[in-house]
This record gives structure tokens, C-alpha cells and sequence, in this order.
């Protein structure tokens, strides 16, 4: 389990945090959170959620080379 590390900060700031965002911001629509999606949105600085699950998978991949 080279890549699944849960006591690892970069696991979860480079894999669950950006797939909770990125799912929070595509389902936008159904759950009517605009606020919560704006502050998402401002935050981010208007990155595609798809891009910042990339970004996360991306850090997670460089760790697990690393270590």
C-alpha cells in the first residue's frame, strides 16, 4: 500500500480534501449551496474541480515516489 497512507498530511490535503471540494462544487446545482460553492470558488481562485483532484492525485503520486 505504497500510495494509501492515512497518517500522512498528503494524503489527505492532496486526495480527500480536493475530491470533497470538487464534489461539493459539481453537485452544486442539487444541494444549493451557492454560498458555501462561492466561498469554494474564492478560495481556489476559479480552478475546474476536475483540476484540483489531478492537482491532490498529483501530490499524493510525487509522496509516494519520494518515499
Amino acid at each position: 500500500m505504497k500510495y494509501f497512507k492515512p497518517k500522512s498530511l498528503t494524503w489527505w490535503f492532496g486526495g480527500v480534501v480536493p475530491i470533497s471540494v470538487a464534489v461539493i462544487m459539481a453537485t452544486e446545482p442539487l444541494h444549493g449551496l451557492t454560498g458555501i460553492a462561492s466561498s469554494i470558488d474564492a478560495l481556489t481562485g476559479g480552478i475546474e474541480p476536475s483540476i484540483m483532484v489531478v492537482y491532490g492525485m498529483t501530490a499524493i503520486g510525487f509522496r509516494g515516489a519520494i518515499a
